[in-house]
């Protein structure tokens, strides 16, 4: 994956004090790495942005009550509502642009299905 020369020491800042979160995001970070190695990466003021030709999807450390106490936030687009009981939150900014919101809590959380879904929303945003 791209990245700026700047981007490990980036991430260890955006995740400063927050050891249960970055190990999360480390182990997600590998597994897209992994399946998009094209791609780039970049560690912003309150997400990191994943992009191909435009962006796909995001991790941030938003919080809300009933989420687990240590876990980052992985949002990504798609053309349509996905329904799961995994994601907290679907919106849809503009019409046929639903933006999807997954807690994710522990290494377990990082699976198949996510990755199916970030995988989708790669694919969506290539489209545009």
């Amino acid at each position: 994956m791209n990245t700026a020369p700047h981007y490990a020491s980036d991430v260890l800042f955006f995740f400063d004090g927050k050891p249960d979160e970055l190990a999360l995001y480390q182990a997600l970070f590998q597994l897209m790495d992994a399946r998009f190695p094209d791609a780039s990466v970049k560690v912003q003021k309150s997400q990191i942005s994943f992009y191909g030709k435009h962006l796909f999807a995001a991790v941030s450390l938003r919080r809300r009550k009933g989420w687990p106490v240590h876990c980052i936030l992985v949002t990504f687009g798609l053309s349509y509502q996905k329904s799961s009981p995994r994601i907290a939150m679907a919106v849809e900014p503009s019409p046929n642009r639903w933006t999807h919101h997954v807690p994710v809590g522990c290494a377990q959380d990082l699976d198949g299905e996510l990755l199916s879904w970030l995988q989708e929303a790669f694919g969506f945003a290539e489209q545009k």
